[in-house]
């Protein structure tokens, strides 16, 4: 069997084993979105997973091997896609949760692995709307710990665009950064794909009567029930014309190496 850091590919005995020494868990929440014409809708569970992996193997690396990064099946549905951030919960192909779902599916996988033994975990966002019911998730499987008397569990919460720094940005976005959150399925996410999941990609298919109105101008208030016209017709916020592989690996270099300093910073200082 081939080593790996996804829990999934593992034997229950190699992965008693990893228990046994110096781990951090990975838990990937994504979701399964629309992301125009041009790309899969699994990019936000498909990349987080992947950036869970590479972020793994990179601390492991970057300790000659004396931590065991371990990245658990990924969450693949998220919280409802909002309509300033990934189009909105109302078009074809989003299939969402409720906040009180996602908070409980966190808690239990979260609750789950520290009763096996994880004291260290990183929860890595991949979905926008997630953050504050992950959030969520992880203090309640924090309090069931310690009404166990388990007491030293420590969980970090991170989105991986997050770490995608300023002279970064800079270089990638020459003509002006609009922000992450309109960023669904644009220049990040895309090249992201690119690099990691080409044959879930097919640039031909933006058709320039639906990529049009990016990106897209937003009220800067939410109103429901949802007006469809505000979503520009590609269900993309940011036009995704300028990414590249190229670009891919800029952003996953970049982006996992400060999480491994993050990560380092939080569970490896003397």
């Amino acid at each position: 069997m081939k080593p790996s850091v996804y829990m999934e590919e593992m034997d229950a005995f190699t992965y008693r084993d990893k228990l046994e020494g110096d781990s951090i868990f990975f838990i990937p929440v994504g979701a399964l979105e629309q992301h125009g014409s041009h790309m899969a809708m699994c990019v936000d569970a498909a990349l987080t997973k992947t950036m869970a992996g590479e972020t793994a193997k990179a601390l492991e690396e970057a300790t000659n091997g004396k931590v065991h990064g371990i990245v658990t099946a990924p969450i693949n549905y998220g919280f409802r896609s909002q309509q300033r951030s990934g189009g909105g919960f109302h078009l074809t192909g989003t299939t969402s949760l409720r906040g009180t779902t996602l908070i409980s599916l966190a808690r239990d996988i979260a609750y789950s692995l520290i009763r096996q033994g994880a004291r260290k975990i990183v929860l890595m966002n991949g979905h926008y709307e997630n953050y504050q019911f992950a959030f969520e998730g992880m203090q309640l499987a924090i309090e069931d710990a310690r009404r166990e008397g388990i007491d030293d569990v420590k969980i970090q919460l991170l989105s991986y665009w997050d770490f995608v720094d300023d002279a970064t940005i800079e270089c990638l976005y020459p003509d002006g950064f609009t922000g992450w959150d309109l960023e669904h399925a644009g220049v990040m996410e895309t090249s992201l794909m690119l690099l990691f999941f080409p044959e879930l990609v097919d640039m031909s298919r933006m058709d320039e009567k639906l990529y049009t109105g990016l990106p897209a101008t937003l009220p800067n208030y939410d109103i429901l029930p949802i007006v469809p016209s505000y979503t520009p017709p590609s269900g993309c916020l940011s036009h995704p014309g300028e990414s590249s592989k190229e670009k891919g690996i800029i952003l996953r270099d970049v982006a996992v190496a400060n999480m491994v300093e993050a990560i380092k910073l939080e569970y490896l200082q003397d």
